[in-house]
């Protein structure tokens, strides 16, 4: 049986979207399993779109006659328009719309009193029931007075609008997680032992099935590419636009699309172990947990609600008391204040805020663990990089060609001899000279030179690839223009390989950890921003130096051991500065730990990274702009609407008290609460606005 996420109630016999969301739906768990795809509603539980929409257009058509049939109404549009027992028309929709409508805030009422935090509910729930218990004693004729039913019918029915047009925002705001669970497609193609293919459901899928996935296709599950070669778009969960190379050996996500060649892929992880499940967990707990500003906001609307219903007793003793108001006129001016000192603006202008930028987080290939590492990225004095598979790839490249001829035939004749190694040298030679589209000739008599290098016979000579050990062995001498250039790359760090052939050195090849070709420009772009970049590694002062040469970094710490990586964001802190460490998550988790942010970069399909608040999914440095870029435009956004939020109720709170009543004007209660969602509707516009930020 399958289920959706968001709508338990909501049961299908097969796989497929929910109607009511457009959630993947998935396998229902037992009452004993955990289901990463949980998605707390927070206190909208069991809320809908859908819901209010429905509630919303009943509400509004039955209100039309208490509207009509109202002697208020009619006396303020001249219109008049009754018939025996039409006096009760208005009452008898009202009772519906009371009932009908205005049932999910009595619902609501209940939970927030049973869960000790009275708020928004409550606030509604007291001003409608003490309006509809005012009026029906009216209209019975227990006490004298004019009715409330008109103000009533509004009043529920702007409330039921307004929350339709927030629910709609949340729906959006959390997004990311339909959208990550639509990327799974419905069926994967099996290999079957015979070579035939099977049409199967993904849920079916075992680790260790082979499976195949045709040009265009979804892959279906995490694996292992066994055979073929195709390019994949992993852009959806990594954020990078650029299409991945797969070949034999290669890992391969779940929902990510496959280019122009078929794959075979073997799997190796499948339902809630896959990067996918993964990484929509870390969304649903990031949309979930709490930052400093979004508590501070909370604490508020909780002591706000104590205010409204203070400032309720305020506005009826005082009106009573000291003036001669009708009890119909006190009774409006309470009901307006519970209306229009509700909270909701102020309780949803942290919450909503977060689970965009959560979402817009994850399109960018950006992971939230911690929403406070993403509160405290903005204020960032220094970005501590790890060299080695952060700033660099972490294998070796070939950088630089020294010779006097042709560059593309020396690598050629150097890939021919390494060609039949697996020495990461002999790699990196023969994948630059595929790369350069050199030609490789032919050979014969491969033969590999333990801690020396390689030979190979080439058109009848013998040619020799290795160190300078082998120069030593063979004693030769290298001319003075290539010697000088080699000189120059070793005493950068860099590894130098000559190519030989019949006792003359035709050249070197200077090969070196690969810097990333994003690197350069992440440290230009945080430099931009003001930040300090600095750099750590184990590798010699040498290599240090020429990485950070290269990249435009100043200040760099070399030598280092892992575990004395948090040692040195120790002495950066020291000064009082804020440290952002980026590393790969593999052997830098106490300096991830110490500093005020830990990012972890190039995870890849290791999401799971504890000791990082925020994981790149791709291997772009230039996320960590991106991360500071966010956490600044989020937090913008947040004081934005707290701004207007408090403001608001500052205001409001008065005019709905009548200290106005001297001027001639008088806030009604249907007035209010077309004040109160419409203050909840321009926090939920201005947090929508956040989508439009470029990262």
């Amino acid at each position: 049986m399958y289920t959706c996420p968001m709508h338990p109630e909501i049961k299908r016999s097969s796989a497929g979207n929910c109607p009511e969301c457009g959630m993947r739906l998935v396998l229902a768990k037992h009452k004993n399993e955990k289901d990463v795809h949980a998605i707390s509603h927070d206190t909208h539980a069991g809320h809908s779109p859908n819901v209010f929409k429905k509630k919303f257009w009943l509400s509004l058509v039955l209100t039309v006659p208490v509207l009509l049939f109202s002697s208020t109404v009619q006396g303020l549009i001249g219109l008049h328009m009754t018939f025996a027992g039409s006096e009760y028309i208005p009452a008898f929709f009202g009772i519906i719309l009371f009932l009908y409508g205005g049932l999910v805030f009595l619902k609501g009422a209940k939970i927030e009193i049973a869960g000790r935090q009275p708020g928004m509910m409550t606030l509604v729930s007291m001003a409608i029931t003490v309006a509809f218990l005012y009026s029906l004693a009216i209209t019975l004729h227990f006490v004298q007075g004019m009715d409330f039913w008109w103000e009533l019918a509004t009043l529920i029915t702007i409330m039921l609008l307004g929350h339709w047009l927030e629910m709609a925002s949340i729906k959006r705001a959390q997004g990311a997680l339909a959208e990550l669970s639509k990327l799974l497609p419905d069926e994967a193609e099996l290999v079957l032992p015979s070579g035939d293919t099977k049409k199967v459901a993904v849920v079916e899928l075992r680790v260790g099935n082979s499976v195949l996935v045709r040009p265009g296709a979804k892959v279906p599950a995490d694996g292992e590419v066994i055979r073929g070669a195709s390019d994949i778009n992993e852009s959806l969960l990594t954020g990078e636009s650029k299409a991945i190379r797969k070949e034999p050996g290669a890992q391969v996500i779940a929902g990510t699309i496959n280019g122009a060649g078929a794959l075979t892929i073997s799997v190796n992880r499948i339902g809630d172990d896959t990067a996918l499940a993964g990484i929509m967990k870390l969304v649903a707990d990031a949309q979930n947990t709490k930052s400093k500003t979004q508590i501070l906001a909370d604490r508020a609307a909780s002591y706000l609600t104590t205010v409204a219903i203070g400032a309720a007793i305020a506005t009826w003793l005082g009106w009573g008391l000291f003036t001669h108001a009708s009890f119909g006129f006190i009774l409006a001016r309470v009901v307006t204040v519970l209306i229009i000192a509700c909270p909701h603006a102020l309780g949803l202008a942290v919450p909503l805020v977060t689970s965009i930028s959560t979402s817009l987080a994850s399109k960018s290939g950006l992971l939230v663990r911690q929403r406070l590492a993403l509160e405290a990225a903005r204020n960032i004095d220094i970005v501590l990089f790890d060299k080695t598979g952060t700033l660099t790839r972490g294998e070796q490249g070939v950088i630089d060609v020294i010779t006097n001829g042709d560059t593309k035939r020396l690598l050629g004749i150097a890939a021919a001899v390494e060609s039949e190694s697996e020495h990461p040298i002999a790699r990196a030679i023969v994948a630059a000279a595929r790369a350069k589209n050199s030609m490789i000739p032919q050979f014969t008599d491969s033969l590999a030179l333990a801690g020396r290098g390689a030979q190979a016979i080439i058109d009848s000579s013998i040619v020799y690839v290795g160190g300078p050990r082998l120069l030593t062995e063979l004693s030769l001498t290298v001319p003075e223009a290539i010697a000088h250039k080699a000189t120059e790359a070793s005493r950068n760090g860099s590894t130098v390989t000559y190519v030989i052939q019949d006792k003359a050195v035709l050249g070197a090849i200077v090969l070196a950890d690969v810097i990333r070709e994003e690197s350069k420009e992440a440290v230009a772009l945080l430099h931009a921003m003001g930040k300090r970049v600095a750099m750590l590694t184990g590798d010699a002062k040498d290599v240090a130096a020429w990485v950070a040469q290269e990249l435009g970094i100043t200040e760099y710490f070399a030598e280092i051991l892992p575990e004395h990586k948090s040692a040195i964001v120790k002495k950066l802190q020291a000064d009082g500065s804020r440290v952002a460490m980026v590393g790969d998550g593999v052997n830098d988790a106490p300096a991830l730990t110490r500093a005020d942010v830990g990012i972890a970069i190039g995870a890849g399909t290791d999401v799971a990274i504890e000791s990082a608040g925020i994981i790149l999914v791709g291997s772009d440095p230039c996320g960590v702009a991106k991360v500071i870029n966010l956490s600044r435009v989020t937090y913008q956004k947040m004081l934005q609407n707290l701004a207007w939020a408090t403001g608001y109720n500052v205001i409001a709170i008065p005019l709905a008290a009548g200290v106005t009543f001297s001027l001639g004007f008088v806030l009604s209660p249907a007035l209010g609460a077309v004040l109160m969602s419409l203050s909840t509707i321009i926090v939920a516009a201005n947090a929508q606005l956040l989508h439009r930020a470029k990262l």
